[in-house]
């Protein structure tokens, strides 16, 4: 008897179960590497003006003039995952400090700590 070949079926392929499995894999891969990138960004750069704008403790500003309070928030989660709480800290008092030397402080002072990406500064001009 010869030897006959099976005749190829016509339409798409199905998906077997280990190709879904890696599919799932390099997708979770790439959603991982993309926020380990994007969690070590800065999204708050230090303006110029704000360079200025000096952070100090409230004992150092007996000779000032208050400014007011600045409320600032940034981004502590990207997903479902933390970011790093010196990143966090480190953006909101850049944004603190731009905000400041708008508003024509030349001194902030921190008002507690960074809470769920949120921070209060007080700010001041001072001689």
């Amino acid at each position: 008897m010869p030897n006959q070949q099976q005749p190829t079926p016509k339409g798409p392929k199905k998906a077997s179960a280990s190709n879904l499995g890696l599919r799932a894999l390099i997708i979770a891969a790439v959603a991982t590497a993309a926020v380990a990138v994007l969690s070590s960004c800065s999204f708050v750069k230090l303006t110029e003006a704000g360079e200025k704008v000096d952070l100090r403790e409230n004992s150092g500003t007996e000779n000032c003039k208050r400014i007011g309070v600045i409320t600032v928030s940034g981004v502590d989660k990207v997903g479902f995952i933390n970011r790093k709480d010196t990143k966090v800290g480190s953006e909101l008092l850049n944004q603190a400090r731009n905000d400041a030397a708008g508003m024509g402080a030349n001194v902030l002072v921190p008002l507690g700590m960074p809470v769920e990406g949120k921070q209060k500064f007080e700010a001041y001009d001072c001689p």
